[in-house]
């Protein structure tokens, strides 16, 4: 005995000695009796074959130790490894059998059994014959007694066809196939003599490498001699540790666990062994095949089983229930292993999805018998059930990585009121479950022991984990509450710090900034959360309990207020860039419109009036070097395509502005300079301000607002005339005179009602940009938030709320865009019937309307597609949208206006005599008679096509009408006027 204990010592060390040298810091086992007393060697020795870190007390003292060993023994318990007659005290003492069966514990289990289990569905079917009649000589003897008494499922089952291989017979199975590859014809029974020669052990070698291995020469070596060369080649060929000694063999009655211990290496070595790609994947997909047909064989035998117990005694039907659990989980640990390397693969094969979904089957089936036994317990037990189902529900540790924080920080809330309410009921149920007599009337046991005493500790598994679990949600919620809200706001920075698109699309981004800084007060919302969750990390990192979690809270609690301390810095940032572009803007389009008026203003008028003053071009040089500064800041900071818009603007600007310099610097001196207050310079403003209310005016806002400045220049021109000064020429005769100050202000007047009505179709024009960019932004956004939720939607996840949100908002953007730009042709139509502004045109207008409104229905289109629906249907308190629809160049009758529109070009437009301005004629030259208003205008509106618009928009503007009460006269009825003639 003490020989076998000394060779299993040396084996066991060496063995050890091997693991460990994987550890990181490697560590070296001297003395194995010794060095298992501080527990600390088991611990290290778990943690490399588990892969799980264990914690640990530090020091030297008998308390710590106790511990460290504790620590090592929960593990295994927790592992359902049996540990029989191993306890505390021995450890500490260092008793030998007690350490070297422990040791014998962890090899068996970590290393024999996990290298055994993959032999358990890929042996051959006479491989399976031949281990069955292996399991019926070693076990003929323990089924000599009445197989009725036996609980266990009968033999034929699926549990025991496959599952009833143990890690010693699927070791010796692998020995003889080995032996069978080699071509030796030896009998090998068991682990102890039949290795004794040494034989057995170079056949394997050659089974696992030929071209290292002679049989034949080992007839005429000894038995050390064999056993020498085979421990050799072993270590120096294929790196295997040698952990015996030819001495420790070759003798009567050699050690059974530390034979298995070293073969189990070889058989590790075979595992290893680089199998090729095609190899590899029909292995893989034959044991997925094997395990799915065996889970669901199993599964049929559960329900068949449970189905059995129908009406049967709670007793019975928890007793077969057991007894498949039992068996199951004894036997499911090939299935492992392949589970383990499906959550690796990033695309299963169809045998890999069959099996999850197989295992999925089984493991939703057990749960559900389960919680049945649960809820069906005899009264008043059935409510304590009901109870430990709630508490231990509310105490699932599911905190998963997931985008959705606000869901989980919900759920976190819901788990701790739950838990709340569960712990204050706890002790009525623990009473109810002291009190119950466990007896019917006839002294039968109404609910077995063994689940009476798993009711118990599931009591006291609640009332500890209960302790600190609420600390764990109370952090859950705090966490992903501040986490949502740095979501929110980092998701706002990214469109806030975008390259920007357009005037409006900035307004409206600042609009957002003070809607989730000012209003719904992200900002404060996080620092506060931020100041919550430090307290709660602080409370949770103080509780020994909980201190395995402790690096991982460090960690998380790091990382979060790094990135809300730069989510924070940026977010006034964006603000203040936000507003430079946007009074960048302001001063471009100012600048622009104003630059582009005066130049079309100069450079018509320029043939018949002075040349321009000095301080007049130094005050438009400044100007135009703003306009040119305030442009490039912004093509800098603009959309590829604004930035080229933007650009183009500028170029044509100032090629407009070289020419008018060049010509007024070179040509001015060789042109007469007429004065400004003569007859025919006034006449030729009149005929100026006729031929400015013939252009063609695009209902955009650039366009109104230029042209609003060339009205207004036209007005101060005409209003700087002095009629008294006009006297004074030769050629003015009292009645011309007479005739120009009745005019002059009949023209001012005309004029500013063309500005007044230009005003309001840009504030109207304004107002409609706004609403696109509003689209726009909500577009961009949908976009955005359909990237983010693909990959959601890829893993099964549920549909987000935001998706839904996002489709409702851009639905009501859509039918209120649509809406205003109908009220927006309305406008357009009145003006051009009530104004002197004939040909006013908004094609671009509608263009933008109809791209914005085809981008946002494909963005909602996307959303939909990943499990959101569009819905189309009114409520009945919110009436249909307007749905615009016109045919391709058909007429439209006016029923309200008895006039008919029809598309016409620009050129059109500028070709068509309309009620205008004419051109006024010498005030000597015979006036033409004043033509009647023609039946058909023309529409400057373009070709109208149909817009598709869903009908349930919420919330529309209402229609916007054009607000001005003056009927103006068109300025060629002022000169035919025969009174001012």
């Amino acid at each position: 005995m003490v020989e076998q204990e000394q060779i299993q010592k040396r084996t066991f060390t060496n063995w050890i000695n091997a693991q460990l040298a994987k550890r990181k810091p490697p560590c070296v086992v001297r003395d194995l009796f010794r060095d298992c007393r501080d527990g600390s060697l088991l611990l290290d020795l778990l943690e490399v074959m588990s892969g799980q870190r264990m914690s640990r007390e530090r020091g030297r003292g008998v308390f710590q130790h106790r511990s460290n060993i504790e620590s090592a023994l929960s593990f295994l318990r927790k592992k359902s490894i049996k540990l029989v007659n191993i306890n505390i005290p021995d450890i500490i003492d260092g008793k030998p059998s007690i350490i070297l069966g422990l040791i014998w514990t962890i090899i068996l289990h970590f290393h024999i059994e996990e290298l055994a289990s993959g032999l358990s569905f890929s042996s051959r079917q006479s491989s399976m014959e031949s281990l069955a009649s292996l399991d019926t000589c070693s076990t003929s003897s323990s089924r000599s007694g009445s197989a009725r008494s036996s609980p266990m499922p009968r033999r034929g089952s699926p549990l025991h066809q496959r599952f009833r291989v143990s890690a010693k017979k699927a070791l010796m199975l692998w020995v003889r196939e080995q032996l069978h590859k080699a071509g030796c014809t030896l009998s090998v029974k068991d682990f102890k003599t039949s290795w004794r020669s040494g034989v057995v052990f170079l056949a394997v070698l050659c089974g696992l490498r030929p071209d290292l291995v002679d049989l034949s020469k080992a007839e005429n070596r000894s038995n050390k001699q064999n056993l020498e060369e085979a421990f050799r080649i072993a270590e120096q060929e294929l790196r295997i540790p040698r952990l015996l000694e030819p001495e420790d063999v070759d003798v009567r009655d050699p050690d059974e666990k530390s034979i298995m211990t070293y073969v189990a290496q070889f058989l590790q070595y075979s595992q290893e062994i680089p199998a090729s790609e095609e190899d590899m994947q029909t292995s893989a997909n034959q044991k997925a095949r094997e395990v799915t047909c065996w889970l669901a064989q199993a599964y049929q035998e559960l329900i068949e089983g449970w189905d059995s117990t129908e009406g049967e005694s709670y007793a019975e039907r928890y007793h077969v229930f057991q007894t498949f659990v039992v068996s199951f989980n004894e036997q499911r640990r090939p299935v492992m292993p392949l589970l383990t390397a499906m959550r690796r693969t990033p695309q299963l094969s169809e045998e890999q999805r069959a099996l999850r979904a197989a295992w999925d089957a089984l493991a939703e089936k057990l749960r559900e018998y389960k919680t049945e036994l649960d809820l069906s317990l005899p009264s008043p037990l059935d409510s304590v059930g009901r109870w430990l189902l709630r508490a231990e529900g509310a105490l699932t540790d599911e905190d998963k990585d997931t985008q959705d924080h606000a869901r989980a920080a919900e759920d976190a809330r819901e788990k701790l009121e739950l838990l709340k309410t569960s712990m204050e009921e706890m002790g009525h149920h623990l009473k109810t479950y002291n009190s119950f007599m466990n007896v019917d009337e006839y002294h039968a046991i109404l609910v077995p022991t063994d689940k009476m005493d798993e009711i118990k500790r599931r009591f006291t598994s609640v009332r500890v984990t209960a302790k600190y679990h609420g600390i764990k949600l109370e952090y859950q919620e705090q966490r992903h509450t501040a986490l949502d809200l740095l979501g929110q706001l980092n998701s706002r920075l990214s469109s806030w710090n975008r390259p920007y698109c357009s005037q409006e699309g900035v307004r409206v981004l600042l609009q957002d900034w003070h809607e989730a800084v000012d209003k719904q007060g992200l900002v404060s919302l996080l620092k506060a959360a931020l100041l919550k969750l430090k307290i709660v990390a602080a409370k949770y990192t103080s509780k020994s309990a909980l201190a395995a979690d402790s690096e991982k809270i460090t960690k998380q609690m790091k990382d979060l207020q790094g990135k809300s301390a730069r989510c924070l810095e940026a977010v006034p940032v964006a603000k203040g860039t936000m507003s430079r572009v946007m009074s960048a803007w302001d001063s471009y389009c100012d600048c622009l419109s104003s630059l582009q008026a005066w130049l079309a203003q100069e450079s018509q008028s320029y043939s018949h009036r002075a040349e321009v003053a000095p301080e007049c071009m130094s005050k438009w040089s400044s100007r135009q070097a703003h306009l040119n500064e305030v442009g490039n800041f912004l093509t800098e900071v603009t959309s590829p395509q604004t930035s080229r818009t933007l650009a183009d603007e500028m170029r044509k600007v100032n090629m407009h502005w070289a020419d008018f310099v060049k010509r007024t610097t070179f040509a001015g001196a060789s042109q007469p300079s007429t004065s400004p207050h003569s007859p025919q310079a006034v006449q030729a403003l009149c005929r100026e301000a006729s031929q400015l209310l013939k252009e063609p005016v695009e209902a955009l806002s650039g366009p109104l607002r230029t042209y609003r400045k060339r009205l207004q220049f036209m007005m101060k021109k005409i209003k700087d005339v002095d009629s008294d000064a006009l006297a004074q020429f030769p050629d003015c005769s009292a009645e011309t005179l007479q005739k120009l100050r009745h005019t002059l202000p009949e023209v001012v007047k005309t004029l500013c009602g063309a500005e007044q009505v230009c005003e309001e179709l840009q504030q109207s024009v304004s107002s409609l940009d706004g609403r696109l960019a509003e689209l726009q932004h909500c577009e961009t956004e949908a976009r955005d938030l359909y990237e983010l939720l693909k990959q959601a939607w890829k893993y099964g996840q549920n549909q987000d709320p935001r998706a839904r949100m996002f489709i409702s908002r851009a639905l009501q953007l859509e039918g209120q865009v649509v809406t205003e730009e109908q009220d927006l042709q309305v406008m357009v139509m009145t003006a051009q019937k009530n104004s002197p502004l004939q040909y006013l045109i908004a094609t671009a207008m509608q263009d933008r309307v109809r791209a914005a409104v085809a981008h946002s229905q494909e963005a909602v289109g996307m959303l939909s597609s990943i499990g959101a629906r569009r819905d189309r249907s009114p409520t009945e308190d919110q009436p249909p949208s307007k749905i615009f629809i016109q045919s391709h160049r058909e007429e439209v009758p006016q029923t309200q206006t008895g006039i008919k529109f029809h598309t016409v070009t620009q050129a059109q437009v500028m070709m068509t005599e309309t009620q205008s301005l004419p051109e006024t004629h010498d005030m000597h030259e015979p006036q033409p008679k004043e033509e009647p208003l023609p039946q058909e205008l023309p529409q400057p509106l373009g070709q109208l096509e149909p817009l598709f618009l869903p009908r349930q928009c919420l919330n529309l503007s209402p229609t916007l009408r054009i607000q001005s009460s003056l009927t103006l006269r068109p300025l060629s009825s002022l000169y035919h006027n025969p009174n001012l003639m």
